[in-house]
């Protein structure tokens, strides 16, 4: 069931991942989903997205430890996330990217989760450019998650991973003069 929700909020957002399509993905009996999730399908999207989060935490971890200069680092996490858009034929996203755009007043409870998890890439991202400083890095790990979502939209847009590419050869030249 976990693994349905994460695909479809990958595919469709938040408003995309009912309790009745993770049931039809999962193959689930719908007793189990609510026993599993008595709080319904905010428990369970809450918890999709932070076993998600992690295997974000450990794809961002290998593709940042590739390389070593700051640079290259961008253009190798850049290209990272290309071949993943490409490998899904364009039809994933970031989950969180997507929940976020879905969120409203019933659905504000998400709210701490994606924003964690974003918090937590970004720490991340920025031990990989401490040397700029540390405030420098931080906001330039902000910048390249600002990046990457929107490459997410623009390379399912436009059925091509040269979003990602693209951002990737500007942030690399940012790195290189910093």
């Amino acid at each position: 069931m976990i693994e349905a929700a994460i695909e479809l909020m990958r595919s469709y957002g938040l408003s995309g991942a009912g309790i009745n399509d993770v049931v039809q993905q999962s193959g689930a009996p719908r007793g189990s989903l609510y026993h599993y999730f008595p709080d319904g399908k905010l428990q369970m999207a809450r918890e999709a997205l932070l076993v998600h989060g992690e295997r974000v935490q450990a794809f961002l971890a290998q593709a940042l430890a590739s390389k070593r200069a700051p640079a290259q680092k961008v253009l190798a996490l850049f290209e990272a996330f290309a071949r993943r858009t490409e490998e899904s034929g364009f039809r994933k996203s970031c989950p969180f990217g997507c929940v976020a755009l879905d969120l409203d007043a019933d659905t504000d409870d998400l709210r701490p989760a994606v924003a964690q998890a974003f918090s937590g890439w970004q720490a991340l991202i920025a031990t990989h450019f401490e040397l700029l400083g540390p405030r420098a890095a931080v906001e330039f790990a902000g910048l390249l998650l600002t990046a990457i979502e929107g490459a997410y939209v623009r390379a399912r847009a436009e059925h091509s991973g040269e979003p990602f590419r693209e951002a990737g050869r500007w942030l690399a030249r940012l790195a290189r003069k910093n």
